[in-house]
């Protein structure tokens, strides 16, 4: 009978708008939590097979969540280092436990709000710690960057600093070309040990013949002492050291031989060294060079560090997580993989705002950000929600109205049955 039809119609009415309102309910109140992907309502046909073309029975409407998980969300600055979005495509990947275990889950997230635990680790606000690839000292990742039992979880806890002891010094400078034999130019250059001890090393440059210049070591010292003793203290003791620099008509030079220094015996216990000096590439004006005019040194460089404490993080675009030093030292210790999958939209939301994969999704592909299609990492940033306001209030409006007039329709059928009732009366 239609009217009873219609009274089920409406009753299906009423359960999709109400699946639609819990939708919009759900919306509103995440508007403000970070990463978070709007759902809207999807609303579907039912046509039961009784109808024919003399007449029509009703049969209803069902409503079905549609996740709208690849809409990008907006970026906003943040002051935290560790806070993170994705610019583009792709998740975190991220763990419900510090040290997964074969019972705990993998899951993908674009709430980047991590923030360091107790030991280190980093953890967003649902509790999700964030997993990466760890890197070797030439920042190369440990292990097979395809499969998910390569990554572990981000820390940033117990980095100690450490020291470097030199191993290389440039020189950018110019011998004047109307000195006489005889004179000589100094060069003090900082340089370090392997326990991170600073010393100052002299190189005495002495012209002997016209467009010739030989290189000696004048002195070795602990720096901050004043004697200029080659062994002050007892600090140190250097292998004699000669070198030589010939120069063409042009100021360039013509030949460079500089040899490695050779320094042992340091009395704090640190290793021997040895240094190479780069005085640039013969024929080219890209280091030392004999031109008319003063002696000047344009630029002086060795790389050797002092003993540094860890001083924070910095995270690239391209997902590398780096442990800053305040001795300037630098160490690539992560590198962030990004998730991507097929069809994102069919990937099953989890609680706090983090999904899993499957069947629907597609297969996991991991990828390093900034390249093949994945997105930008962008470092003291959060991904605001998709939620805009002004449409989920009108699709409550309108919401509201469809269940008064699914309601109409029921109360409309009743009154109807209830005059079919009467005819025998």
């Amino acid at each position: 009978m239609s009217i009873y039809g219609a009274m089920f119609s409406g009753v299906s009415a009423l359960s999709a708008q109400s699946n639609a309102l819990g939708m919009i309910s759900d919306n509103i109140s995440n508007v403000n939590t970070v990463g978070y992907k709007g759902t809207s309502a999807a609303f579907a046909t039912l046509v039961t097979e009784s109808a024919t073309r003399s007449q029509f029975t009703p049969g209803g409407v069902r409503s079905m969540p549609m996740s709208n998980v690849d809409r990008q969300g907006l970026l906003q600055g943040s002051a935290n280092t560790t806070d993170l979005a994705i610019a583009g495509r792709g998740f975190f990947v991220v763990n419900e436990a510090a040290n997964p275990g074969p019972g705990n889950e993998v899951l993908f997230t674009r709430a980047g709000n991590f923030r360091p635990d107790a030991e280190g680790n980093l953890r967003n606000a649902a509790g999700y710690y964030l997993q990466g690839w760890p890197l070797d000292a030439n920042g190369t990742p440990i292990g097979n960057t395809s499969v998910l039992s390569s990554v572990e979880t981000v820390n940033i806890g117990n980095l100690s600093g450490a020291a470097r002891a030199t191993q290389n010094i440039e020189l950018d400078m110019n011998l004047p070309s109307n000195a006489v034999a005889g004179d000589t130019h100094d060069v003090t250059v900082q340089i370090y040990d392997s326990l991170g001890n600073a010393h100052d090393l002299t190189l005495e440059f002495e012209k002997t013949v016209a467009n010739d210049w030989d290189v000696s070591i004048t002195g070795m010292l602990q720096s901050g002492t004043t004697t200029d003793s080659l062994t002050a203290a007892g600090m140190t003791a250097l292998t004699a050291y000669v070198g030589n620099i010939t120069f063409a008509g042009n100021g360039s030079p013509a030949t460079i031989t500089l040899p490695n220094i050779a320094i042992t015996g340091f009395v704090s216990g640190a290793d021997n060294s040895n240094i190479a000096i780069d005085g640039g590439t013969a024929g080219q004006n890209n280091g030392i060079v004999q031109f008319g005019g003063d002696f000047f040194l344009r630029n002086i460089d060795q790389d050797g560090v002092r003993f540094g404490e860890f001083s924070g993080v910095a995270i690239s675009e391209d997902g590398v997580v780096t442990a800053l030093f305040d001795n300037g030292d630098r160490q690539e210790i992560y590198q962030l993989p990004i998730a991507m999958f097929a069809n994102v939209n069919g990937m099953e939301a989890r609680d706090g705002n983090a999904y899993q994969q499957t069947d629907r999704s597609g297969e996991l592909v991991l990828a390093t950000a900034n390249s093949g299609g994945a997105g930008r990492v962008a470092a003291s940033a959060l991904e605001s929600s998709t939620v805009d306001l002004a449409n989920e209030f009108t699709d409550m409006i309108i919401t509201q109205r469809a269940y008064s007039a699914g309601t109409k329709v029921i109360t409309t059928a009743d009154e109807m049955l209830e005059e079919l009732i009467r005819i025998r009366r």
